[in-house]
């Protein structure tokens, strides 16, 4: 494979927007009260007060937290920071599918560039027209949220010819490989990279017109979603996906089959009719969409469930441990999209996207009691119309991503952890 130069973009042309006038003053006027920021039914809303900011600190607006009721322990704060991302001057971010925090502190974001239209490209109006042109699917950011480097797509020059039709997920392991996982019609592979965008590994293959899933067939992904190395058996797991129903193990350098399961550790089994969400009665015995994987310090493996609007945790080896439904009756596309944990050594919190109810869950992570939540459906800061994944960095901030029309990402800024909801 031919080696080319990445994309970097560390100088005067890249934005520096600190605060936009616009989002800012309707961040600023949800904190002053003139708007509102979440919708619950729960009683306890308690509003984060944000510290006194150094001039070399992103300046943030205070964010309405809904706590549960029945919490009576440590509640995180968060504050919203419109100024995030700095991207090129000249790109657009389509369909932000998928974020994860380096152990840098810098953020690597997955988008379709495929998703950004015909009338926000400069080329489609004309000559003269100034901006702008769709961003490459690969972006690092740093912590000021300038690009660092960007790389990617279909049929690159160090990319391979198996680079996903439709860009879903994105994972930076231990040793800084990045990882891609699309979920295109044809997607059945999931894709290892240097930093710098050199194909190193592919597990599974591109699929057939026609082929049908198979969620014992350890040959060949269908529209995996994301993947996770676990640094102590150097494994990698892979949450497969929108067409098989289980999680997935592969050697994280050979790409070896280790094992797989399906819900409750089971073997998967696709004639099993799938459940609308929210219709469920009794707990459903298959996955339906498994959307995410995550690894906690302690060796619990976290998956998102989504369609069934739950997660499970499991041991290394697939033997089920427990699980959590999110509003359980909610319709659409599900309550449990992406994880994220508190980068403290416990890893005290876990947060959840919910891509229907768009809020933002956060629950103790050792016994998934739902502490409460943050966020409502809407287009301005701390709002969602479609979020689809969630990440957080070594300093605990939270980064959302949003596909549909939305096509943007987002940053909240940690800002520490009070006693209780009430303090």
């Amino acid at each position: 494979m031919t080696a080319v130069s990445d994309i970097t973009h560390n100088k005067e042309t890249a934005m520096r927007r600190r605060i936009p006038t616009a989002t800012g003053f309707l961040a600023l006027a949800v904190a002053m009260g003139m708007g509102q920021t979440g919708c619950s039914t729960a009683p306890a809303a308690v509003q984060a007060t944000a510290p006194e900011q150094s001039s070399t600190q992103p300046t943030g607006y205070a964010l309405m937290f809904q706590a549960d009721p029945a919490w009576r322990g440590p509640v995180p704060r968060f504050d919203i920071d419109p100024s995030w991302p700095q991207a090129h001057e000249n790109w657009l971010i389509g369909h932000t599918t998928a974020l994860y925090g380096s152990k840098d502190g810098h953020m690597w974001m997955l988008q379709r560039p495929a998703s950004v239209v015909d009338d926000e490209i400069s080329t489609n109006w004309g000559s003269g027209v100034e901006c702008c042109v769709p961003a490459p699917p690969v972006i690092e950011f740093d912590q000021a949220g300038k690009v660092v480097r960007s790389w990617g797509g279909l049929g690159g020059p160090r990319q391979g010819p198996d680079w996903p039709e439709n860009e879903h997920g994105i994972f930076v392991d231990y040793k800084d490989n990045v990882w891609v996982a699309g979920n295109g019609d044809h997607d059945g592979q999931v894709l290892k990279f240097s930093k710098t965008g050199q194909l190193l590994l592919r597990i599974g293959r591109r699929r057939k017109d026609g082929e049908k899933p198979d969620s014992n067939d350890a040959t060949v992904l269908f529209t995996a979603t994301n993947a996770f190395v676990h640094p102590r058996t150097n494994e990698v797991f892979i949450s497969d996906g929108y067409g098989h129903r289980r999680v997935i193990v592969f050697d994280a350098d050979t790409g070896a089959y280790k094992r797989h399961w399906g819900a409750y550790g089971k073997r998967p089994d696709d004639s099993v009719p799938g459940i609308p969400s929210g219709k469920a009665t009794t707990p459903p015995q298959q996955f339906s969409t498994v959307h995410s994987v995550r690894i906690s310090n302690d060796d619990l493996v976290y998956v998102a469930d989504r369609v069934n609007n739950r997660m499970q945790v499991f041991q290394l080896d697939g033997t089920f441990v427990k699980e959590q439904f999110i509003e359980p009756k909610t319709g659409g596309q599900g309550t449990v999209s992406d994880f994220a944990f508190s980068p403290d050594p416990e890893q005290q919190f876990l947060y959840s996207a919910d891509g229907s109810n768009q809020h933002i869950w956060v629950l103790d992570r050792k016994t998934l009691q739902i502490i409460g939540k943050f966020g409502r459906r809407g287009r301005n800061a701390g709002q969602w119309h479609w979020m689809h994944t969630l990440a957080a960095d070594a300093q605990g901030n939270l980064y959302t991503g949003e596909g549909n029309n939305a096509k943007r990402g987002q940053r909240f800024l940690f800002r520490g952890v009070s006693p209780s909801a009430t303090n």
